[in-house]
């Protein structure tokens, strides 16, 4: 049985409040890669979903998502943030969130100290 992105990070944040220190690292690198994974994954599928729109309805809709942008900006940028509000919103991404903030209040990051 292959085990889903969402699974695997729902797996890591679960076991995340039982680990400290370097094992706590470890679980963070890997549910950030599964976290880049998913959003590329949904970047995709946004991308070939809404493809075909003029950049005025991409622009329409990611404000209507509560992400500001013009008409200015990229269509390949503007599809990327309504892929990027929509993975916001999904299991994986709210409990990698939850997982990295409760991490960093015990001091670990995946951001070395300088």
């Amino acid at each position: 049985m292959t085990m889903t992105t969402t699974q695997r990070i729902l797996d890591l944040a679960a076991a995340a409040p039982a680990c400290h220190g370097e094992e706590l690292v470890l679980l963070l690198r890997e549910a950030n890669e599964l976290y880049q994974q998913g959003l590329q994954d949904l970047h995709r599928d946004v991308a070939a979903r809404l493809g075909g729109l003029a950049i005025a309805d991409l622009v329409s809709a990611a404000e209507t998502a509560g992400m500001p942008c013009d008409t200015s900006q990229d269509r390949d940028e503007v599809i990327l943030l309504l892929a990027l509000v929509e993975w916001e919103m999904t299991p994986a991404a709210m409990a990698y969130t939850e997982m990295a903030e409760d991490a960093a209040r015990r001091g670990v990051c995946l951001i070395p100290e300088e």
